[in-house]
């Protein structure tokens, strides 16, 4: 933890700001100086994830890796200038039009990946969405259904205890429902009579 946080100051903070200051002030020297530590610096880190695998039990491995990353900042030693200088540059120019070529198909490439993914990624999206609303609607209309009959026999079944409740008050003899609001209804409107 120690070795990377080191890592991250020294490696990354630093040079972002210097490079930074180098933009701002618009000094082409300092820009040309952190530029070409950026790119040795991308080098190196590419590197590192094959050779943290295959050397990392190698005593003082992360402290020679901090060394490193410093000899590559260091204005006495320049380091990355000295890298970019002898090794990337000659070896970037002579492997600049197949790498343009690479980076051209690799472009169209992932172009038509992505189209044809988010194609077929929209049609499964649209079938999940008709899939859940066919089973959807079929669900809530089964709910439904089952709502009613459970309502209704609900309802049925208050009416009864509430009739039961309330019969032997208005009608002794045991009449129907409909006998019953009939009755009620000619004792509350004077000049009905019932036939």
């Amino acid at each position: 933890v120690v070795c990377s946080s080191r890592r991250l100051i020294f490696g990354t903070l630093y040079p972002a700001y210097s490079s930074y200051k180098a933009v701002k002030t618009k000094n082409v020297k300092e820009y040309v100086k952190w530029m070409m530590y950026w790119i040795v610096f991308a080098f190196f880190t590419t590197a590192e994830t094959l050779t943290d695998i295959v050397l990392s039990w190698f005593p003082f491995y992360f402290e020679l890796k901090i060394a490193f990353v410093i000899w590559l900042l260091s204005p006495y030693t320049k380091g990355s200038s000295v890298l970019y200088r002898k090794f990337v540059h000659p070896t970037l120019s002579n492997k600049e039009k197949e790498i343009d070529e690479y980076i051209t198909q690799a472009r169209d490439k992932s172009y038509e990946t992505m189209m044809r993914v988010g194609k077929r990624g929209l049609n499964l999206a649209a079938n999940a969405a008709v899939t859940a609303a066919a089973k959807g609607q079929g669900v809530l209309s089964e709910k439904l259904r089952s709502f009613s009959m459970q309502d209704l026999t609900l309802i049925r079944d208050e009416d009864t205890v509430h009739l039961q409740s309330r019969e032997p008050q208005l009608h002794p003899s045991g009449g129907s429902l409909l006998e019953t609001i009939e009755d009620s209804g000619t004792e509350h409107c004077p000049g009905f009579s019932s036939s």
